[in-house]
């Protein structure tokens, strides 16, 4: 194997897959290793952890075809110190493998390609295939993450729900406490109701370069594929059923709050830091035309806010402040609806105009 390639191209693409390698955790050492294949008019490098793969592919037109396996991070940090516009030539002879470029040169330890994992493939004709712009993708997954859970004992929360609904593709998150749901795409052909595990999707989300417009995505039924330009990323799917949790929106709230979320977000935040030694405990009261929001009283003190507004009806509900801040940040209109009907019901954020995102918050015993 021989190729050249210039350093900022292979140290990008190296810094990408390298962040998947399994690291010194796992029992596999060749799992701690990039795969580089040369073939024909193409290189390509690849990293899996078993659970997720992730394959770049670069360009170049290789001298003499083959392929490889190298410690990911030790490569990608010895590339990355390189002078940047150097060209770097790579070869091996048997595990051994030649870093060149100018005056500086390196010899790593490899290890046969036979023994890396065999990368999943996935069957097309039978895939069910969705693409969507870069930009809704990557708003879609950060609205919704937020929500997920990292309880391994309830494996099927700690992902992100790909699920079709009347045509449209939505995607879903909760932990039991809170729920976020988006919908990705408004009109879709194909149904699919997978779990992806949240980890991938963070993943997915670092590998987006700033030159990628769309992201293909591919289901089958253990498996999906994200592709982004000339990045492939394979993740497992969670084995298992995601909470129905369409019946748990309220569909109808006696209190109905329409307000401006940057106050209502300063007046959380206010009392947030009064409510740190309580658990982040915060008390939402809407009453006489106002909206309330006030810490309960502890060792440090107590505060208050309040928010002129029209509403019929009064109550009161206990949340959490960070959740209510994490909701309030994944809304994108400056005008919300806040709405709930008593102490022990959900409370829904949502935008006042788009109704293509939900926020529902579990209130707190009080």
């Amino acid at each position: 194997m021989k190729f050249k390639i210039k350093q900022n191209k292979l140290s990008r693409a190296l810094n990408t897959v390298s962040r998947v390698a399994a690291g010194s955790r796992t029992t596999l050492p060749i799992l701690n290793n990039v795969l580089i294949f040369a073939e024909k008019n193409k290189v390509s490098l690849s990293t899996t952890n078993l659970d997720m793969a992730i394959t770049e592919y670069l360009p170049e037109r290789p001298e003499e075809e083959g392929k490889i396996t190298v410690p990911a991070r030790l490569l990608a940090e010895f590339v990355g110190n390189l002078p940047r516009d150097e060209e770097i030539t790579i070869e091996n002879k048997g595990t051994k493998v030649t870093i060149s470029a100018g005056k500086y040169q390196s010899v790593i330890n490899g290890a046969d390609a036979e023994d890396f994992p065999t990368l999943p493939e996935i069957n097309e004709k039978k895939a069910v295939k969705f693409t969507i712009n870069v930009d809704d993708f990557k708003n879609g997954i950060n609205k919704v993450i937020v929500a997920s859970s990292n309880d391994l004992t309830r494996p099927a929360l700690t992902g992100v729900y790909f699920n079709t609904f009347n045509n449209g593709l939505y995607v879903a998150a909760t932990d039991g406490y809170r729920l976020a749901e988006k919908k990705l795409i408004e009109k879709v052909k194909d149904e699919v109701a997978v779990i992806i595990p949240a980890n991938s999707l963070q993943e997915i989300m670092r590998s987006i370069y700033d030159d990628v417009d769309e992201i293909e995505i591919l289901f089958d039924e253990t498996q999906a594929i994200f592709r982004l330009g000339e990045i492939e990323i394979m993740s497992t799917l969670i084995d298992g059923s995601f909470p129905d949790y369409r019946q748990l929106i309220p569909k109808d709230n006696e209190i109905v709050l329409n307000l401006k979320k940057d106050e209502v977000l300063r007046i959380t935040k206010l009392a947030a830091l009064f409510a740190k030694e309580v658990g982040g405990s915060i008390v939402c009261e809407a009453k006489k035309n106002k909206f309330l929001i006030s810490s309960v009283a502890n060792e440090y003190g107590e505060n208050s806010s309040e928010i002129e507004t029209e509403v019929e009806n009064s109550g009161k509900v206990t949340l959490n402040s960070k959740f209510l801040i994490d909701a309030l940040n994944a809304v994108e209109e400056e005008e919300i609806k806040i709405s709930f009907s008593s102490r022990i019901t959900p409370v829904v954020v949502e935008n006042q105009k788009s109704k293509d995102y939900v926020h529902i918050i579990m209130p707190l015993k009080s």
